[in-house]
């Protein structure tokens, strides 16, 4: 596959390691941006906005451009270690959405409010569930033996396309928390639209991301 990128024009790779690069940088200063607003730690609540970005916007973002061969941090490392560090980041990922959902959950207890009456809250759990399992079912890849009578080729293959729409239902996710009454009432005008913009663009660079991938396969295939 390096070889494949090396062959890659000048400008393309200079375009995809400077989308990567500024992925990298966006998904960071959003977290910040949300850890600095909620000041987590001050009530109860300000834990879920916080614990549910840094599991979707940070861990899963860092987690999907481990391996992007034109900026991942790790490139030169070996595929097997990239898996184990992906797989840590999932795990993290799983552990600080669980906990923000957690939070919220008894937050609305304490406060006597109902339960899953947005697609904020529908969908925000929805995603929780389907990360857990997305992580579970990255562990044959990890660990060929669990993966009886399986292709590995077609394992691979079904592990992206959902672990792709696993990340875009985490984007969901957070685009409608920024569109919740809480963020809005907090942030707004110019500082709403960029906001609204990371997430966005963070989806459109992993889409890219998987998607050449797959498409790159299939060039060398034929």
């Amino acid at each position: 596959m390096s070889v494949h990128h090396e062959s890659d024009p000048k400008l393309y790779r200079y375009s995809r390691t400077v989308f990567g690069v500024f992925t990298h940088v966006l998904c960071a200063l959003f977290t910040g941006f949300i850890t600095v607003l909620t000041k987590p730690g001050s009530s109860l609540f300000s834990w879920h906005p916080f614990l549910m970005t840094l599991a979707f916007s940070f861990f899963m973002t860092e987690a999907v451009l481990l391996f992007n061969p034109y900026s991942s941090p790790v490139k030169k490392l070996k595929h097997k270690t990239k898996s184990r560090l992906h797989w840590i980041l999932q795990g993290l990922c799983v552990c600080s959405a669980t906990a923000g959902l957690a939070a919220i959950f008894y937050n609305k207890n304490l406060n006597d409010k109902p339960h899953f009456s947005t697609w904020h809250g529908l969908i925000g759990a929805l995603t929780v569930a389907v990360v857990a399992l997305q992580s579970l079912g990255g562990l044959p890849l990890l660990y060929p033996k669990l993966a009886k009578g399986w292709s590995l080729a077609k394992l691979k293959r079904y592990h992206a396309t959902s672990g792709l729409l696993t990340y875009l239902l985490g984007s969901i996710s957070l685009f409608l928390g920024l569109c919740s009454a809480w963020f809005s009432s907090n942030v707004n005008g110019y500082g709403w639209y960029l906001a609204v913009l990371c997430p966005i663009l963070c989806s459109l660079v992993v889409m890219s991301q998987v998607t050449n991938a797959y498409m790159a396969r299939k060039r060398m295939q034929y």
